[in-house]
């Protein structure tokens, strides 16, 4: 699909691509599709001017728009891995991640480098950080290039002998995406040119967006199908009264948020038009019958997975006359096979599934992590996560990755849960038991740093108590340990 996005940038290269929207929510041509097109063949010039060649690692530490779609479009046509660099993940885990995928390269713009350097103060704020960027590997900036960043990628690089084709390089990797583990030993998801071209074309059968006529989203999954098919993308606006002015000028076919910008956008007023899709978050029946009331022709909830993307759907109204027990996220989509394991596991499989896990063999099947049944239609019914996965406002939260920095001196044990917050949402906790005769004032001064730097999986609140134990392990009980902050929070309040 990458191949024919470029194409039509170059089909009709006058028609806008990117939109965004000013503070009266009024569309802006960010970029038009031949300059989309001319940036990402500069971008592939200049990667291959270095040296870059096929199979090799390419960092990327650029926000969502125009530019990053560019630097993927380069990758793709000169078949480089591109190895996704989340500033919310915090810098000892980043750094942990790149230990495993040492890239050649990493490109970054000047807030991506502003966040790892002299705006770090201001990034923790915001849950932003990123480590010594340097230290991963080389780096070269794109976009406007601010004091203190490293050197900008020369755009003026020869074109000729550039590979042209992307489609050339087979079934090889084509996106490391880091998830789930500990610092010591991350995972990193491992798509293939054909599992991403396949997640792409499905989210693009899903979507059936017809050309000229907009579409609201800001991921890579919404942008390339939308932009292949003729439709330009407006990208969310952040603030929400601006996204609700935004959505009344835009009237998008489609419109894709996920379920913390719904809300957040339905508080501003914002009235909807066409289907509205969300994901990356649980969005209850009342979601989307709050987005159907405030104008939506549809409004669907699309189960996903890093791993595999998209897996189902569901539409609100199937999904608020479903009466069965669990959360219905609807039937696979085709192409998608849905098993349970001996524990009532979820395996999915499919064209779209990752390849494999970086370092690890190949498999067939994906482990969603969530406990789930088929019903008598062969629907998705979730019944629970098995992981210990906190997911909060639409980010996925590995307590694993950062329990081990709240073990400072002074504390025994500590752990990382999460308690309901209300419609599938969850506040994530920490919960640390002090050694005996350690001052909770003194430990709680000692966390301060370790929790600042844990990035968006900074815990909404920090609780001192005894950790339950279970099994003959005695393992931390962590279904206890949730109901446990959940009692304090409440006697809190």
């Amino acid at each position: 699909m990458l191949d024919r996005l470029d194409h039509a940038l170059r089909a009709r290269p006058e028609r806008p691509a990117v939109l965004t929207a000013g503070r009266t929510g009024a569309p802006r041509v960010r970029a038009t599709g031949g300059e989309l097109a001319e940036l990402s063949d500069a971008f592939a010039a200049a990667l291959h001017a270095r040296g870059l060649r096929a199979g090799d690692i390419v960092g990327v530490a650029v926000r969502p728009g125009p530019r990053a779609l560019a630097v993927l479009l380069a990758l793709w046509r000169l078949g480089l891995r591109g190895a996704v660099l989340d500033p919310g993940a915090g810098p000892d885990v980043l750094r942990a991640r790149l230990a495993l995928a040492r890239p050649a390269l990493v490109l970054a713009d000047a807030a991506a480098q502003a966040v790892a350097g002299w705006a770090r103060p201001l990034a923790r704020r915001a849950g932003l950080a990123l480590p010594d960027l340097a230290g991963l590997g080389p780096v070269a900036t794109v976009g406007p290039r601010l004091p203190g960043c490293a050197p900008a990628l020369e755009l003026g690089a020869p074109r000729v002998g550039v590979p042209v084709r992307g489609d050339s390089y087979g079934d090889a990797d084509a996106v490391i995406v880091f998830t789930s583990g500990t610092t010591s030993t991350p995972r990193a998801v491992v798509h293939t040119r054909a599992s991403l071209a396949a997640g792409m074309a499905a989210v693009s059968s899903l979507f059936d967006a017809v050309p000229d006529a907009p579409v609201l989203g800001g991921t890579f999954f919404v942008l390339v199908p939308a932009l292949t098919r003729g439709a330009p993308v407006a990208l969310p606006a952040r603030d929400p009264r601006i996204l609700a002015r935004q959505l009344k000028r835009l009237r998008p076919q489609h419109t894709y948020l996920t379920p913390p910008q719904l809300r957040d956008a339905l508080d501003a007023g914002a009235r909807f038009h066409g289907r509205v899709w969300t994901g990356s978050a649980p969005a209850g029946a009342g979601l989307l019958e709050r987005v159907r009331g405030a104008g939506a022709a549809q409004a669907w909830g699309v189960y996903a997975l890093t791993e595999l993307f998209p897996a189902a759907a569901v539409e609100a109204r199937e999904k608020s006359a479903f009466e069965g027990p669990g959360d219905l996220v609807g039937a696979p989509l085709p192409g998608v096979l849905a098993e349970r394991d001996a524990d009532g596991e979820l395996l999915l499989s499919g064209a779209a599934a990752r390849h494999r896990y970086l370092g690890e063999q190949p498999d067939a099947w994906v482990r969603t992590g969530d406990r789930a049944r088929l019903d008598g239609a062969g629907r998705i019914v979730l019944e629970g996560r098995a992981k210990d996965m906190v997911l909060r406002r639409a980010e996925n939260i590995y307590p694993g990755l950062y329990e081990p920095a709240l073990h400072v001196p002074g504390v025994e044990l500590a752990v990382l849960v999460g308690v309901p917050a209300g419609d599938g949402d969850e506040r994530l906790v920490a919960v640390v038991q002090p050694r005996r005769g350690a001052a909770e004032a003194t430990l709680r001064a000692a966390l301060a740093e370790p929790v600042r730097r844990m990035g968006t999986a900074r815990p909404d609140a920090l609780l001192f108590a005894r950790i339950p134990l279970s099994g003959r392990s005695r393992k931390p009980d962590r279904a206890a340990a949730s109901a446990l902050a959940a009692r304090r929070l409440e006697a809190s309040a």
